[in-house]
């Protein structure tokens, strides 16, 4: 049996972590671009590739960006639907860190002629579109 190498057993291992926002009496807007995002399409099994990009305003908590790519990595060998990966993050990350706004964008690679972009956002109580427009 193959040994796994140091990064394969990172990935595994990966636990999203956080940690606190000394500006939390402010909101202001954090952008993550991962442009080499890849799963594997569940009907297939051929990769599929993506540009996934997150904006949040943080609260309490900010994410931590190491843990994050090895989140992130999780999927490249995992069967999924454009749709349910958006929505996963979207699920993963309000849960851990309980931001004021998350929003996030799958800009999945053309495959046999179709582009797919999947756009998800989550507003937590008393944060609504102006209270976001005024963080840009």
């Amino acid at each position: 049996m193959d040994e796994l190498k140091r990064g394969q057993r990172e990935i595994l291992d990966a636990k999203l972590e956080v940690f606190a926002n000394i500006n939390a009496h402010r909101n202001y807007l954090i952008t993550i671009a991962d442009p080499e995002f890849s799963c594997l399409c569940p009907r297939t099994g051929y990769p599929d590739f993506a540009t996934i990009e997150l904006k949040y305003v943080p609260d309490k908590w900010c994410i931590e960006l190491k843990s994050y790519k090895l989140y992130i990595n999780k999927f490249r060998d995992r069967g999924i639907f454009h749709e349910e990966v958006v929505n996963e993050i979207l699920d993963d990350l309000v849960r851990l860190c309980q931001p004021r706004f998350l929003g996030i964008r799958g800009d999945f690679n053309p495959r046999g002629n179709i582009h797919t972009v999947v756009t998800v956002q989550h507003f937590a109580p008393g944060f609504d579109k102006k209270t976001l427009d005024s963080c840009l």
